[in-house]
Order: C-alpha cells, then structure tokens, then sequence
C-alpha cells in the first residue's frame, strides 16, 4: 500500500456477506471508512470497527475519493450511483467508484459513461469471486474492467481483501468475465450435488471422493469446498444465497442470448435453482442446492 492510498478516505456502499467482509479487512487495516447501506443491520458491528456512517451514497461520495460498490444487482447499482441521493449527487471530479457488485456488463458500461458524464466520475469494474470467507482471509478473486491507470490507483487497497486481480479489458470487461464465471459455479454446484448423492446411495466412502480424486482431471476447488459442505449439511450460516445464483444464472442467459449461442448446460443448472427457489430454498446457502435431491 502506497503512502498516498493510505491517506485516502475510502467510502464503502453496500454491506451484505460480501460487503460487510470486505469492509471489515480495510478497518482491520486502519483505513478512514465511510460506509452506506440500504439496511442498517451491519452499520453496529463496523462502527466498533470505527467506520463512520453516511446518510446516503451521495453523502459517502462528498467525504471519499474512492467508493467501493457491492449491492445485488445491475438496478440496485444504477440507483446508488445515478438514483436520488445517489453518488452521481456528491462526488468531486476524478472520484473513482471500484463496483464489486455482480451486474450486466453493457449496463453498467452505461452507467460508467453517466456517472462521467455528470459529474467527472472514473469507474472500475470489480466482480468478486470467493465469498466472505474468502475475503476475510485476503484471497478473493476479482475480475476486473476499467482504465489501466485506474486499475493501478486501487489496486492496493482491493489488495486487502484479494489475492488475485486481473484488468480483463475496458469498463465492462470484469462484469463478462463473472458472467463465464457464475456460469461455471452455477454448473459446477448442481454438477456437486448429483456427485455428493451418487456417491452416497452407492455406498462407497463418500468422504473419501475428494482426497481419492486429487490430482486427477475431476479436482477441481468446488470439489474440495462445496462437495464436503454438501456432505456435511454445512449450510448454515449461508456463504452466498441460492436466490442470488439463480440471479447470475439468468444473467449468464441473457448474455448467452445477446450473442446468439445456445447453453443447454447452463439452463438446466438455472432451472434446477429456480425450482429451488421457488420450493422456499432462495435464502439458503447455494450449497444446500444438494436438498433438491435428497427426496428424489
């Protein structure tokens, strides 16, 4: 961290699981935080951090020169940047916003072109890859579309809560590569779950499975992160939530769509969600997408 990046007050607007870890890891740190979210279930644990509370997005952006973004989707983003009271409404010129939400990409190409536009806004954006846990350990993933030079300003300070930060191309950029992939951990989770329950009814040491397979052309992370929480039931408390899979999934749709290719894979993994989500499964741990076949 550059001693110029250490100065910097930072603002931090939505703080959900991913959020609020993230946050956490830059308090941790001794940075000045500034924090907004539509909640306010999270604002009592990060002031005894020492966060400071704002009283909208437009407020975090007068007292920042940098604001982080993690809110559920391409709407919830537009309306904390370009919304009443939103950052478009506080931000000085050459304000930089690092989104880490997850969102359609030539969406929020739109909104980078808006918030500039308006107000001289520079934006970056920044899809995670990992979960809390992952950000509480400095080892998130982030997929990221913006300016180079932009890229180099914060990328000391999303070093914090990430291991692994690669500029994908222009604003846009970051948000295509999360679609790919969401579309291999959407995949991937419902692939485990039909592992886990074969290897169950088969009656082989179904613990076994990962170790057994290491090394091999199946190892793979999610069979060593959600095959053993499927195993051992370990949904609670959820990491990530079935609803917002199946969000990302449809996502994944959409984008396939707008380039006319056909992704029978990933639709069933979305319908098998769907079905999830509608059977009362949305606030669950996307893991626990195992249940759907435990009384079939």
């Amino acid at each position: 961290m550059t001693e110029g990046s250490e100065k910097r007050t930072i603002g931090f607007i939505g703080l959900g699981l991913m959020g609020s870890a993230m946050a956490e890891m830059l308090l941790d740190d001794g940075l000045k935080l500034v924090v907004w979210n539509r909640e306010s279930e999270a604002y009592p644990h990060l002031e005894k951090r020492g966060a400071i509370i704002a009283e909208s997005p437009a407020a975090v952006a007068a007292q920042c020169e940098v604001v982080m973004v993690c809110v559920i989707d391409t709407q919830a983003v537009r309306d904390v940047t370009l919304g009443t009271n939103g950052i478009v409404h506080g931000a000085k010129p050459g304000l930089i916003v690092v989104d880490h939400s997850t969102a359609m990409p030539e969406d929020t190409a739109k909104i980078a072109d808006q918030l500039n536009s308006a107000a001289g806004i520079r934006f970056i954006d920044a899809p995670v890859s990992g979960g809390p846990a992952f950000a509480r350990a400095r080892k998130l993933t982030i997929m990221a579309g913006g300016s180079e030079s932009d890229l180099r300003s914060v990328t000391p300070l999303m070093a914090r809560y990430a291991q692994n930060i690669t500029r994908m191309g222009n604003v846009g950029a970051g948000q295509m590569t999360k679609v790919l992939n969401q579309a291999i951990s959407g995949v991937s989770y419902v692939l485990m779950a039909e592992v886990v329950r074969l290897a169950e009814l088969s009656g082989i040491d179904a613990a076994r499975v990962p170790e057994c397979l290491a090394g091999g052309h199946a190892d793979s992370v999610m069979l060593n992160f959600a095959y053993p929480k499927m195993l051992e039931k370990a949904f609670d408390p959820p990491a990530s939530l079935a609803s917002q899979m199946l969000k990302d999934l449809k996502n994944v749709s959409a984008e396939a769509k707008r380039f006319g290719l056909n992704i029978p894979l990933v639709d069933s993994a979305k319908e098998r969600f769907a079905d999830y989500v509608d059977s009362g499964g949305g606030r669950a741990e996307t893991a626990s997408i195992y249940k759907a076949y435990v009384d079939e």
